[in-house]
């Protein structure tokens, strides 16, 4: 069964750090390109960060020197470090493959709230 499972996501102060986990099943994982998005209340759900099946990162200009994107192949696993959160980054945030998405998970929630 082809699933994708987000955890990681929480209540934090502005300036603190998160790291999401996205667990992948049902697929070959390790030849396709992976993404973290997010969708804010009220808001269309936007790209955040991809990552290629060999590594190579690109993030929105938002995100630039704070988000960290990476993949264990051997784990079947994107993650997501957050570091620097300000209170626009909430949202949920959801993982899925970058050019053939497939169904969306549940994502998990970040809230950046003093």
């Amino acid at each position: 069964q082809v699933q994708l499972v987000e955890s990681g996501g929480g209540l934090v102060q502005p300036g603190g750090s998160l790291r999401l986990s996205c667990a992948a099943s049902g697929f070959i994982f390790n030849i396709y390109a992976m993404a973290w998005y997010r969708q804010a209340p009220g808001k269309q759900r936007e790209l955040v960060a991809t990552i290629t099946n060999n590594g190579v990162t690109n993030y929105v200009d938002s995100v630039k020197g704070r988000f960290t994107i990476s993949r264990d192949n051997a784990k079947n696993t994107v993650y997501l470090r957050m570091n620097s959160l300000k209170p626009e980054d909430t949202a949920v945030y959801y993982c899925n493959r970058r050019y053939t998405e497939l169904n969306w998970g549940q994502g998990t929630q970040v809230t950046v709230s003093s």
